[in-house]
């Protein structure tokens, strides 16, 4: 039994030997390659990969490297470019045609990998460089052998797409109605280039077909992903505008250097990545946890300071606090330019919050924009609980709803104003630190935001927390949508004009202040 069983492993290892050495690069096929008329070349190059000889991409390498000479019987493979050539050796001469087909066959190689990664880079980089039919049998065997799903589907695609160009009616038709599955808007160009091209009513009304299917899919990946910004810069107004809620909502103070708060923000991260850059930076990655307290308390202490020093001698003089807090913005942002320069800053991303996750194949979301849509709620939630369920938080509500009546049962509604200020302010910070993922860092960063949150603030209800956030996520989304129909600029004036209207019919806003105010 162990004898009849040991025959059997040397016969089958005979095999494997002669199997691999029928399928070696022979030195007529390399010179095939290497010298001659391009489409013969082409068409060895091909012949050798369909038949999967031994050896062929690292000769493919070499000519693609320069390190392929002739001789008269023969193709020699040098090991460096600067090697010596034998005497009477020429040159091998590679127009770009020939060398898009060896990038093309090196690619296709790589389809037989063990390695998913690597056969997927190899599919990737098909699909830009692109096919001919002689390659076809090629792209079968590899179709034959994929294992992994999403990659047999691509490669299935590919050679549909291949196959859409084939003097055959039947095979063409084939390919239509494979494409008809597609989900790349690359296949998008190509069948209206087939369209346009198609000889034939029925292969024609086919690819009609297809293109329909795959722009109905495509229109649904545009619209989710318009949703998606729209929330992403939702999450941001939220951010900048639940700071602006609290102070404005509390104190009636329109405090124009909101968005310089949120710019000490985004600089308190810039400093905190440039300390781990510098003191840390085997825990760079980790920095942004350290920025976000870090943002709340810079932020935090400059709008304490400001509060006591000059927003509460004018408290109930409105225009004298947005005049006054103009200007405050106005020496924030010099002091800026003063220390960090008039350019912008540069605030790199961790490795966690960079690239994105593809849900369609014209969608992909990106980590840093979800990371912000996520903290924007873990924000919102914490400030939500502060107000409801702390005694800072009861004492807020007492002195918005009624300051007077607040005094009289012994709340010290000035300790009040400079908590909730400063409380305003630092979310304004870590607004700041949101924003420092996904936009550049200036002394300027505030302006784009400013008026956008009090508009948050004015059509969600002064002063409510649930109305700031529909509004802010409903003018997020309606932006957007209405930049894909009209323009960004005449998409900011219709969102304004539809603010003024409800404004006028709304005067309260989404949601009114319960209770009773002495100040109404």
């Amino acid at each position: 039994m162990i004898q009849r069983l040991l025959l059997k492993a040397g016969a089958w290892l005979l095999l494997v030997i002669l199997s691999s050495q029928a399928h070696a690069l022979t030195p007529d096929q390399s010179r095939a390659i290497a010298a001659g008329e391009t489409d013969e070349r082409i068409a060895a190059l091909n012949a050798a990969a369909a038949r999967g000889d031994a050896e062929l991409a690292a000769f493919v390498q070499a000519l693609l490297d320069d390190r392929v000479k002739l001789l008269a019987d023969r193709a020699v493979v040098l090991a460096a470019a600067d090697q010596p050539a034998p005497d009477g050796a020429e040159d091998v001469v590679n127009n770009n045609r020939m060398r898009g087909a060896l990038q093309a066959a090196l690619a296709a190689l790589k389809l037989f990998s063990p390695d998913p990664a690597a056969r997927r880079a190899a599919v990737a980089e098909l699909g830009k460089q692109g096919l001919d039919e002689s390659q076809l049998p090629l792209l079968d065997k590899a179709l034959a052998q994929e294992s992994d799903a999403a990659l047999k589907q691509q490669l299935g695609l590919l050679r549909a797409a291949l196959v859409v160009a084939s003097p055959d009616k039947s095979r063409r038709l084939e390919a239509a109605q494979q494409l008809a599955d597609a989900s790349d808007p690359a296949v998008k160009s190509l069948l209206v280039e087939r369209i346009a091209a198609e000889p034939d009513a029925e292969v024609k009304s086919a690819l009609k077909q297809a293109l329909a299917a795959l722009d109905g899919r495509l229109a649904w990946g545009e619209r989710l992903g318009l949703v998606f910004t729209g929330l992403s810069l939702g999450s941001i107004l939220l951010l900048v505008a639940l700071g602006l809620a609290i102070t404005y909502g509390l104190m009636g103070v329109i405090n124009m250097a909101h968005g310089e708060l949120m710019m000490i923000g985004a600089y308190a991260t810039y400093l905190v990545q440039n300390a781990f850059r510098a003191w840390l930076p085997g825990g760079f990655d980790y920095y942004v946890l350290l920025a976000i307290p870090a943002s709340f308390l810079a932020a935090a202490l400059v709008g304490a300071v400001l509060e006591r020093s000059v927003i509460r001698w004018l408290y109930g003089r409105p225009l004298e606090t947005l005049l006054a807090t103009w200007g405050i913005s106005l020496v924030l942002m010099q002091a800026v330019r003063s220390l960090f320069g008039a350019q912008n800053v540069p605030v790199e991303n961790p490795a966690w919050l960079s690239g994105g996750v593809a849900v369609m194949s014209n969608l992909t979301l990106p980590f840093n924009r979800i990371a912000i849509i996520v903290f924007a709620f873990a924000v919102l939630g914490g400030v939500a609980l502060l107000i409801a369920k702390t005694r800072l938080g009861l004492f807020v509500r007492g002195v918005t709803q009624n300051r007077r009546m607040a005094a009289c049962m012994g709340v010290n509604t000035a300790r009040i104003d400079c908590y909730a200020f400063s409380l305003g302010a630092g979310i304004a910070g870590l607004a700041g630190c949101a924003l420092s993922q996904v936009g550049n860092v200036g002394p300027d960063l505030g302006q784009s935001y400013i008026v956008d949150s009090f508009m948050v603030v004015v059509l969600g209800g002064v002063g409510q927390l649930a109305g700031t956030v529909i509004a802010a996520l409903g003018l997020g989304v309606l932006n957007k949508l209405l930049e894909g129909v009209a323009g960004a600029v005449l998409a900011k004036i219709m969102v304004l004009i539809f603010i003024v209207v409800f404004i006028q019919k709304r005067p309260q806003g989404l949601f009114a202040m319960k209770g009773r105010s002495a100040e109404a």
